[in-house]
């Protein structure tokens, strides 16, 4: 059965028992997330009436299992479903971040309503009766996919896996680029795998309409998945999230993290003046690395969308089933060097080499 105790009710209950006292911090934190719960069943606070589709009385509250900076995420049951309940806090001390923080909830769940696709969250429902403010999701048992590459260890991942991890991740990507919707921090900790490695999609706290993004000015994204255009604050498109996923398909391939042995500071700072990338491993096969290279290109112009990306690795699929050794053999199409060279060659009218 579902534990119903919420963590910093444990805590209080717990330090009340043991004589010690809980830190001004400790007990802020506990006062700011116990209001939004009753302790009886950890039921959230509200009454029987809908909103966002979500009928309070049938939801209740189990163990957090993450946390952000301003939410907590638990895992619950609404109507005898699991799901996974975003609680985003209010801080009452600060009124500027409440107001961005109520604006960031209102259009995450506006966006998310509206999608419905197999590589993305499902979503559930959703309430904004202040001082409530939650959403609720399905909840998938395979948990990030952060997670599974750290539990699988560097370099280990299959790479007949690696394909099919990619294009579900190019895949619901797609269908989020086709609704003129930017990600804006895509990674491998807000990509979720279900019971049967299927990847989904998460977390779109900061994402947003293309038409209404503008620049990243005060941006809260992250510094190892961003793209440089991002990080120096400037006007963006949905090519940031192309740049990401090539940062994501680096991860597939050597289940590390992006410039681990850098503050995220110093991988902004080595992103955006040296043009610094993740190291590629020698053994990279060429199919992934030209890819890679491209999508991760500091021109976001001469980074591919993600129709041609999803075109690329359903070749790379077919391929594969048609040859098993496809990624030892395989070589970057002579006409994609040839487009890229007939400017100089018409200009200098020289030989060509088409070796890559």
């Amino acid at each position: 059965m579902m534990k119903k105790n919420l963590y910093w009710l444990k805590e209080i209950s717990n330090n009340v028992r043991s004589g010690r006292r809980l830190s001004l911090g400790e007990y802020k934190r506990a006062v700011s997330w116990s209001k939004y719960l009753v302790s009886s069943g950890a039921a959230i606070k509200g009454n029987e009436e809908e909103d966002w589709n979500a009928d309070l009385s049938q939801l209740f509250i189990g163990s957090k299992f993450a946390s952000g900076r301003h939410s907590r995420i638990y895992r619950g049951i609404y109507k005898n479903m699991d799901v996974a309940i975003k609680l985003v806090s209010q801080p009452e001390e600060d009124e500027e971040l409440a107001v961005l923080l109520e604006k960031q909830f209102t259009s995450e769940v506006a966006l998310l309503f509206r999608l419905r696709h197999p590589n993305i969250i499902a979503f559930v429902g959703a309430c904004k009766k202040p001082p409530v403010f939650c959403i609720i999701v399905e909840y998938l048992s395979g948990g990030s996919l952060r997670k599974y590459l750290q539990q699988q260890g560097p370099h280990s991942v299959p790479l007949t896996l690696v394909l099919e991890l990619a294009l579900d991740i190019a895949r619901g990507m797609q269908y989020l680029h086709s609704k003129g919707i930017l990600h804006r921090d895509l990674k491998s900790e807000n990509l979720l795998l279900d019971e049967d490695m299927c990847v989904k999609v998460a977390d779109f706290g900061i994402s947003c309409l293309e038409s209404q993004c503008g620049s990243a000015k005060g941006f809260t994204g992250t510094y190892r998945w961003m793209a440089p255009e991002m990080i120096k604050e400037k006007r963006h498109t949905k090519k940031v999230d192309v740049y990401s996923f090539a940062i994501v398909l680096w991860e597939l391939i050597t289940g590390l993290i992006p410039f681990e042995n850098m503050t995220p500071e110093q991988a902004a700072y080595a992103v955006t003046h040296k043009n610094a990338r993740p190291p590629l491993p020698s053994d990279c096969p060429l199919a992934f690395s030209h890819l890679i290279k491209r999508c991760w290109s500091s021109n976001p112009n001469k980074r591919p969308h993600f129709d041609e990306i999803v075109s690329i690795l359903e070749r790379y699929t077919e391929s594969l089933e048609q040859d098993p050794e496809f990624f030892s053999t395989y070589k970057p199409s002579p006409s994609n060097v040839l487009v890229k060279c007939l400017p100089k060659c018409n200009a200098g009218n020289k030989s060509t080499s088409f070796k890559s």
